[in-house]
């Protein structure tokens, strides 16, 4: 489904690997560095999904959070198919989220959340999966929480922002939205722009920057407005 369109792919779309899909990163001098290993295509892979696969369903006793951090840990160390495997563990998590009752995942991208911390996922999973098997997954268990809860957070400030966007007067948005249009403007600016009473312009934009609505730059004549 993730490569269905993409002609490139179509010798392998829809099947485990047919070759090894070791993960590397090219380096400045044109070299390339193993960022970790993957299980080898065949019957080794096959089998090393089956296993995932059946631990996750017969698993009971281990917390739905902690279970869906070591889903995709084992699959991405996997890597069953020969490319997509990052991208579908991050629809795979979203989708194991979701099943488990966790429904605010589907209104923020995990998948931007991860790709804005590649650096410290990719050196994650190398350090865990240089001890395999047996390896400690602790560090990773932390930041799959850590992500989880970053983009709840962003969630939460959207929503709150939104609720207060919601009691604005149509005088607050027409400020806002000419300050939109002309960041950097002065108070003397908009009230002539708007209309509006300089007093009342004033008044308005120092409420607005206690809701965080607006960010004032400066003192005195050189005052200037911009939207958060």
């Amino acid at each position: 489904m993730l490569l269905q369109h993409s002609s490139k792919h179509e010798w392998h779309c829809g099947e485990y690997k047919q070759q090894s899909n070791t993960v590397e990163a090219r380096m400045p001098d044109g070299s390339r560095q193993i960022l970790f290993q993957t299980t080898e295509p065949g019957l080794a892979t096959r089998d090393a999904m089956y296993s995932l696969v059946y631990w996750h369903r017969q698993e009971k006793q281990v917390h739905p959070l902690v279970k869906c951090a070591l889903f995709c840990y084992e699959f991405v160390t996997i890597h069953p198919f020969q490319d997509g495997n990052g991208r579908l563990s991050r629809l795979l998590a979203t989708l194991l989220l979701l099943k488990n009752g966790y429904k605010w995942i589907e209104y923020v991208s995990f998948e931007h959340e991860i790709e804005s911390r590649k650096s410290e996922y990719y050196r994650l999973l190398r350090s865990s999966q240089a001890n395999r098997p047996g390896e400690d997954v602790a560090d990773w268990v932390w930041f799959f929480f850590d992500a989880l809860g970053n983009i709840q957070r962003q969630l939460m400030d959207k929503l709150s922002l939104q609720g207060v966007e919601a009691s604005l007067s149509p005088r607050d948005k027409a400020i806002i939205t000419f300050i939109s249009n002309n960041p950097g403007c002065k108070s003397g600016q908009i009230s002539e722009g708007l209309g509006y009473p300089a007093p009342t312009v004033k008044r308005t934009l120092a409420n607005l920057v206690d809701k965080n609505l607006l960010v004032k730059h400066g003192t005195g004549p050189g005052t200037n407005y911009t939207t958060t």
